[in-house]
């Protein structure tokens, strides 16, 4: 199952050393898969990735320094063949949407199985797309409906920070009208009852981070 008869080289990216050391170990048995480099925070993925080249870096995206997000766009704005496959504890389809549209190849939770996780390995190094049945679900559901836009998510980050219209308005230099525009326009998109239960819903689809 390796990669031209090599074994498929991957760099894990993760902020907690228990969980990097419990993916090393998971992977060592097989014999189609080698560990080559390890980072414990975004700005030293950028570093290794650029070192060692693997084959698949197996990343989180809430990481120190630099986010998963930002480390998947940058390289792969530097390298056409970087694969990624994402790690994480953070749901939503948005979230999914974004790192998929940056260049990951896969997207799985936390909670996946060691045969996931490794399915979506050789998967990713083959060139294929990978993604976490609970993660295909969430995007499924979703599908279809109309995202937001960067200047409502711009206005849902500054409601999820406790700012006033008139505040928010003076942030974004923009009227107050234009505020509630797109705050009547954030609720129809979300079908949210009132704003807070449009943040609860941004949160929870990966719009934006709590």
């Amino acid at each position: 199952m390796s990669l031209s008869g090599q074994p498929i080289r991957v760099l894990i990216a993760d902020d907690h050393p228990l969980m990097r050391d419990g993916l090393r170990f998971m992977l060592q048995p097989e014999s189609g898969i080698e560990v080559v480099a390890e980072a414990a925070d975004g700005a030293e993925c950028l570093t290794k990735f650029r070192e060692h080249r693997p084959d698949v870096a197996l990343i989180d995206l809430q990481m120190p320094k630099v986010d998963g997000l930002r480390v998947i766009g940058t390289l792969c704005s530097e390298y056409a063949d970087a694969r990624f496959v994402v790690l994480t504890s953070f749901a939503g389809d948005a979230r999914v949407s974004r790192a998929l549209n940056l260049g990951a190849s896969s997207y799985l939770l936390k909670t996946a199985r060691r045969d996931d996780i490794i399915r979506a390995l050789y998967d990713v190094a083959r060139g294929r797309r990978y993604l976490g049945s609970d993660v295909a679900q969430d995007v499924a559901t979703h599908r279809g409906t109309e995202l937001l836009s960067a200047r409502e998510v711009s206005v849902l980050r500054l409601i999820a920070a406790g700012k006033k219209n008139r505040v928010i308005g003076e942030e974004l230099n923009v009227s107050e009208q234009t505020v509630k525009t797109r705050i009547k326009n954030i609720l129809a998109k979300l079908q949210a009852d009132d704003r807070t239960h449009a943040v609860s819903i941004a949160v929870s689809r990966g719009f934006i981070d709590q």
